[in-house]
C-alpha cells in the first residue's frame, strides 16, 4: 500500500496524523486495514467521532429536505394564482429525496414529526422571502402532518389535503 505523505513530501504513517493532514487518505487507510481486519492499527477515536458526525449530517439532511419542502408547501398553499407544473415538480423531487433517505436510513423515520416541527419555523422565512407575504400570513405551527408532508399526491389547498 502506497504511504500517504504531507506537503513536504515526509511519509506519514501515524493515522491521527494523517487524520489531520489528509481526510481522503485517512479514510481509505482505515477502510483498507478494517478489511485486512487489523482493527488493532485503526485510528478508533477519530473513526468513532467520524461515524456519530455522518449521523448528524443524515439529520440535518432531512431537516434541511424538509424545511425546502414545507416552503414550497407553503408557497402553493398561500399563492395558488402563481402555481405551475414546475412547482409540483419541485414538491415532487423533495418529496422522493426525502423518502428515498428513510429508505437507505429507516432509523430516520421516527425523528420526522420533530424534524417537522424544527424545520418549520424556517421553512416560513422562505417562505416569506419567496412570496413576499407577511410572517402574519402563515400559520404560527406547521398545519401539515408527516403524511401529508410527504404524500406524493397531496398538495396544501386541495379538499383532499386540507381534511388530513
Amino acid at each position: 500500500m502506497i504511504q500517504p505523505t504531507i506537503g513536504d513530501g515526509k511519509t506519514v504513517t501515524n493515522l491521527a496524523q494523517i487524520y489531520e493532514q489528509d481526510f481522503h487518505v485517512w479514510t481509505m487507510r482505515n477502510a483498507a486495514l478494517l478489511r485486512q481486519g487489523k482493527i488493532d492499527e485503526i485510528d478508533t477515536v477519530h473513526l468513532a467521532e467520524e461515524l456519530v458526525s455522518m449521523g448528524r449530517r443524515d439529520r440535518h439532511e432531512l431537516v434541511s429536505r424538509i424545511k425546502i419542502l414545507i416552503g414550497h408547501l407553503l408557497k402553493w398553499q398561500f399563492q395558488p394564482l402563481y402555481r405551475s407544473s414546475s412547482w409540483r415538480g419541485s414538491i415532487l423531487e423533495k418529496r422522493l429525496w426525502i423518502r428515498d433517505l428513510l429508505a437507505f436510513s429507516p432509523s430516520l423515520k421516527p425523528f420526522v414529526p420533530e424534524a417537522i416541527v424544527d424545520a418549520y419555523p424556517d421553512a416560513v422565512q422562505l417562505a416569506e422571502k419567496e412570496t413576499g407575504l407577511s410572517h402574519g400570513v402563515f400559520p404560527k405551527d406547521c398545519s401539515y402532518t408527516f403524511e401529508q408532508v410527504l404524500s406524493s399526491d397531496l398538495f396544501p389547498g386541495s379538499s383532499k389535503m386540507m381534511q388530513g
